[in-house]
């Protein structure tokens, strides 16, 4: 298993991974080009993969420009290995390193994910759009 940041060469297989997942699915998957997921990781913030075997299985985008996790998705075949922990620690680490103090995300309820972040530290705030829990993590609380 090797973790690094991300590069625009490995665009093609993250969106294999993002379209690969069975909860938080998007209903068209065009609506996130592989133009999209550049600018996320060149310009507006920063990315990071998983690959096993030159094979890219999980990958985590945050995003400076409006304070939120972009994406963080491993592909069901490789869950509960540690991979979606390790890329949220190596992001979030990165992320309040950039002198941020809060970071939010949604996600839909009722998912693994949503258990995921709970688990993690992250405290529900209300809702984003009418189909997601939006959730918080203080640069405080990550340090703890």
């Amino acid at each position: 298993m090797i973790f690094r940041v991300a590069e625009v060469l490995d665009i093609k297989q993250i969106q294999v991974v993002r379209n690969s997942v069975k909860e938080n699915t998007l209903s068209d998957p065009s609506l996130v080009t592989d133009r999209d997921c550049e600018e996320f990781l060149m310009e507006r913030g920063k990315g990071w993969v998983c690959e096993i075997n030159h094979q890219i299985v999980g990958f985590a985008i945050a995003d400076l420009k409006e304070d939120n996790v972009w994406a963080l998705f491993v592909d069901p075949q490789f869950a509960k290995q540690g991979i979606g922990k390790k890329l949220h620690q190596l992001m979030l680490d990165w992320y309040f390193d950039q002198q941020r103090e809060r970071i939010w995300l949604g996600t839909s309820p009722g998912t693994r994910a949503e258990q995921f972040y709970r688990t993690l530290g992250w405290q529900e705030i209300g809702m984003h759009g009418k189909d997601e829990i939006k959730f918080e993590l203080t640069k405080e609380n990550w340090r703890k």
